[in-house]
């Protein structure tokens, strides 16, 4: 049976260009096509697809992340691939851990691409050449300098009980602002909780810190 792909881009050309290319290549067809998150949340079918290809950057009011951590909220079966232009790991870990199962880069020939969906579709999670090796650079940086050589479990306990839902809710890719809804705290508020707990856990950024949890 073909693989069956919606298509969430909000750039007509290209979303038409890749509509093209699954409808006439064997072994894929195009479910859907959508322009924004909220086109997708409301059209989308998942009984009918096995695939949603999405772009991060969308217009309206969600992202593509956002909209794949509600596809594969209410959908578990649903898999969801990234693909867009950005590279930095940060989008990377965020989008993985919204429940992405690739994220490919629009670089990519038509021939990868196809070769993503397929490879999602028969478990497995594809990463652009560029990124996986952006990927394997993050986790070989040495250690800063100064910081001790003790053990995630060390680390992690010396968080409050507020730092450490906050640490669970961020590993899980909510927003600064989805965070400051949740604990009906200020943005402010949640940025200095951010810094408390970058300075325990002697990390630098969202991603490294949802790393430890997710190691630990």
């Amino acid at each position: 049976m073909s693989i069956r792909v919606a298509l969430v881009e909000d750039d007509p050309p290209y979303r038409e260009a890749q509509a093209t290319i699954l409808r006439g290549t064997p072994g894929f067809t195009c479910a859907s096509t959508h322009a924004t998150a909220e086109d997708a949340l409301a059209h989308l079918q998942p009984a009918r697809t096995d695939v949603a290809l999405v772009d991060i950057s969308l217009p309206g009011g969600q992202s593509g992340i956002e909209l794949v951590r509600q596809l594969t909220r209410q959908s578990p079966k649903l898999l969801a691939v990234m693909l867009t232009i950005f590279d930095d790991p940060d989008r990377l870990f965020e989008a993985l851990a919204a429940g992405a199962r690739g994220y490919v880069l629009k670089s990519t020939p038509p021939a990868g691409i196809l070769e993503a969906i397929r490879e999602a579709h028969d478990g497995g999670a594809p990463m652009s050449r560029g990124v996986a090796r952006k990927v394997l650079q993050f986790f070989r940086r040495p250690r800063p300098a100064g910081a001790p050589a003790v053990s995630d479990e060390m680390r992690l306990e010396q968080l409050t009980e507020r730092e450490l839902e906050i640490l669970r809710s961020l590993a899980f890719g909510h927003t600064d602002k989805e965070l400051a809804s949740r604990f009906e705290v200020t943005h402010g508020t949640i940025r200095k909780h951010l810094q408390h707990i970058y300075q325990k856990l002697h990390v630098h950024s969202r991603t490294e810190a949802a790393h430890l949890l997710h190691r630990r």
